[in-house]
């Protein structure tokens, strides 16, 4: 056989052996959407709780002038923080440049100096590309028990030790959300500063029972604690719901590269048919003149 041939062959294998790693790429995606969006859905009804413990200090006492923003105490408060989920790996389509340029467009006009972090590598290249200058990156974690060390790590780094002493006027949640039919959509909501207008909104939260519950130990004890677990849980399901969008976008982008390869390989088949059929088609012919000649020979 020609080396021709032998060249499609091998390309032929080749082709064979990438939709392999291609389709175990695919099913790893479609098995991580699942424990992705289960966690989300799970810290639901996690997040309602809190949301009405929240609810029922505010209705006792107040915030007793708990607030996660600065006050006229000599700090610069005109800093707008962001925290910006993408992706670690590509093969993810447009997830990283979606969410990045969304961001990119929602800063822009907002007042005062910009604080970034960013969850993974693609994303934070992105962002430089796009002008923004970065104050910290974080690994995006590889499994759903990977996410809370995360949220720690990000709440310690954004919002340092104390949810006092943070400088932010305003702290920003980018990343992409899921939607129907394995897709995605950049999405942004308000995370700081936990004002008055936070607090009226929560106060109107209607309780599920007749009365109200008791707070235990009191306001100052108690309040904070809830405060930690909102903006926990405010976190760990930004970081879920990326994680589960980036799942997808992996999922639809392998999809799309398992076609072209069986395209590719079914094309590289009928070229390779060709070639051994006009390979047989020569070695016949060449019989048939062998043939040929010894008959007119044998005249």
């Amino acid at each position: 056989m020609s080396d021709t041939a032998a060249s499609l062959r091998r390309k032929i294998d080749n082709a064979k052996d990438l939709r392999s790693v291609v389709s175990t790429m695919k099913a790893l995606a479609a098995a991580s959407i699942g424990q992705y969006e289960k966690s989300a859905r799970a810290l639901e009804d996690y997040h309602r709780t809190v949301q009405l413990g929240l609810s029922v200090c505010f209705r006792a006492n107040g915030m007793h002038g708990f607030s996660v923003a600065k006050k006229n105490t000599g700090v610069d408060c005109s800093v707008t923080g962001a925290v910006i989920f993408g992706s670690d790996q590509g093969l993810v389509g447009q997830f990283n440049d979606s969410i990045a340029e969304h961001a990119a467009r929602t800063l822009a006009p907002l007042p005062g100096r910009k604080k970034i972090w960013v969850v993974g590598e693609r994303v934070h290249d992105r962002l430089a590309d796009l002008g923004l200058v970065i104050e910290g990156s974080f690994t995006v974690p590889l499994s759903i028990q990977m996410v809370t060390p995360l949220t720690w790590e990000i709440m310690l780094a954004v919002l340092g030790p104390g949810l006092r002493e943070n400088e932010m006027a305003e702290l920003y949640l980018f990343y992409n959300r899921p939607r129907s039919g394995s897709t995605h959509a950049p999405f942004h909501y308000r995370l700081l500063p936990l004002d008055e207008a936070w607090r009226r909104e929560l106060s109107g939260l209607p309780w599920p029972a007749r009365n109200l519950p008791e707070v235990v130990g009191g306001n100052m004890a108690t309040l904070p604690a809830l405060i930690r677990e909102y903006l926990f849980v405010s976190l760990f399901r930004a970081c879920a719901e990326s994680l589960a969008s980036e799942s997808a976008s992996r999922l639809a982008a392998m999809e799309r590269a398992e076609k072209n390869i069986d395209e590719l390989s079914g094309n590289l088949q009928q070229t390779f048919n060709r070639l051994r059929q006009s390979r047989i088609d020569a070695e016949l012919f060449d019989v048939i003149a062998g043939v040929e000649a010894v008959r007119e020979k044998a005249k």
